[in-house]
């Protein structure tokens, strides 16, 4: 999610006007990876915040059924000498469509041939931001991509428009990802587009911001109309700077209940929306203030997230915080960031184009943080979770430990590692 009502505005204005450090020493990546990384493999880098041993691929794929999404895919691919293009940092806006504000330098080879000799791989669902491209979040999957996962990024059908998108999206991306998950046992069929290559049993699901709320949602947690109202009265009590979230929300309750196909709106929990095939969620500043205590319950399976204790747009007590505090999970992990915004979780921004560079500080740059040294950290963490939850690494799951995570700028706490 972006800022707030006046930055995305002001975005947009601009737009149209426009005319559209840490810890343990790193093993050894593959060398085809680390000569191609988009930025020089720092010496400092926690274990897994170095790329992994496979070349990575990327694909983009398109659902031929409702809701016809278009699905970015990365995954463990056969080397080849291919250049590979750049990643673009993009926002969607309604009528233009998607506007790039920056790009950055990828190693992740286009419709490179699948590396099946390791097969079938986990499956990573990456949910964007909202209003947020795939491409966005490159530096993350290309990097899970190369420890043997493979993630498909879903297109979210929403452009930027708060007053409606916020409400509409809530229930719509839940669904949508339901849709991917009928999308990709069909493709795993044999002669499928990912026969061989993905395991459908195998699966996590991570996000970042709305993303994040997805990822929840998706593992179980349930919107409680209640949780919700109270809190954000509380909000408007406090003149809470992210209390317009609210104002975006609440008076569509009765909305959502009727997209959502129910017949009345509930006055506490609603139904969940979550899949039994998820074995693990990773939200990154997810919005969790959706479900409160009640609905975070109902999440069993283990939960790692991760904010910026400067986050303004989903504040670390409305998101991380609250997803670690009262998840059901046995295992459990918390990362804040001391003082990171909301967009560390995004593409570094090598090359800014030039409409875009009033607002780029907003979307490309760190006040506290170098976004590459974030990011290694950022990979480290979440590279460990999923091998430890589903690859059953025992090595991935002792980095887990908190003894095994005192590095600068973070404060680390973990159950059931």
């Amino acid at each position: 999610m972006l800022a707030h009502k006046k930055l995305i505005f002001g975005l947009f204005s601009i737009l149209l006007l426009a005319g559209a450090y840490f810890g343990t020493r790193p093993q050894k990546c593959a060398a085809a990876i680390c000569a191609r990384a988009h930025a020089e493999v720092r010496a400092n880098a926690p274990t897994y915040g170095v790329p992994g041993l496979h070349s990575v691929g990327r694909q983009v794929l398109a659902m031929a059924e409702e809701p016809n999404l278009e699905l970015s895919l990365w995954y463990p691919a056969e080397a080849g000498a291919a250049e590979a293009e750049p990643y673009e940092y993009q926002i969607k806006l309604p009528v233009v469509g998607a506007v790039t504000l920056a790009t950055d330098a990828s190693y992740a080879v286009q419709d490179a041939a699948y590396d099946l000799a390791d097969g079938p791989y986990p499956l990573v669902i990456l949910s964007p931001g909202f209003a947020m491209s795939a491409s966005s979040y490159g530096w993350l999957a290309e990097h899970l991509a190369s420890y043997g996962f493979v993630v498909l990024a879903v297109e979210h059908d929403e452009q930027m428009n708060p007053e409606t998108g916020l409400w509409q999206g809530a229930v719509k991306r839940p669904f949508e990802i339901q849709s991917v998950f009928a999308y990709v046992d069909t493709q795993t069929q044999p002669n499928g587009t990912l026969a061989g290559l993905v395991d459908p049993e195998t699966v996590a699901v991570l996000g970042h911001s709305y993303g994040g709320y997805t990822a929840l949602a998706v593992a179980g947690a349930r919107i409680d109309s209640a949780g919700l109202k109270t809190h954000c009265e509380e909000a408007a009590r406090e003149e809470h700077p992210a209390a317009w979230l609210c104002d975006m929300l609440l008076p569509h309750l009765s909305e959502m209940a009727e997209l959502a196909g129910l017949a009345t709106q509930p006055d506490g929990l609603w139904p969940g929306w979550g899949d039994e095939r998820v074995a693990a969620v990773v939200a990154l500043a997810g919005d969790a203030f959706f479900f409160g205590e009640a609905g975070l319950a109902e999440i069993q399976v283990p939960v790692l997230a991760i904010g910026g204790t400067a986050d303004h747009d989903s504040p670390f007590e409305w998101s991380a915080q609250p997803t670690y505090d009262y998840v059901s999970s046995p295992r459990k992990a918390l990362v804040a960031l001391d003082e990171a915004e909301h967009m560390i979780f995004t593409n570094p921004c090598a090359e800014v184009r030039w409409y875009a560079r009033p607002l780029a500080g907003e979307f490309c740059a760190d006040t506290n943080w170098n976004r590459l040294e974030a990011h290694d950290l950022i990979s480290h963490f979440t590279t460990a979770f999923l091998l430890a939850e589903l690859k059953q690494d025992a090595a991935a799951a002792t980095a887990l430990a908190p003894e095994a995570a005192a590095f600068p700028q973070i404060r680390y706490a973990a159950e059931g590692y």
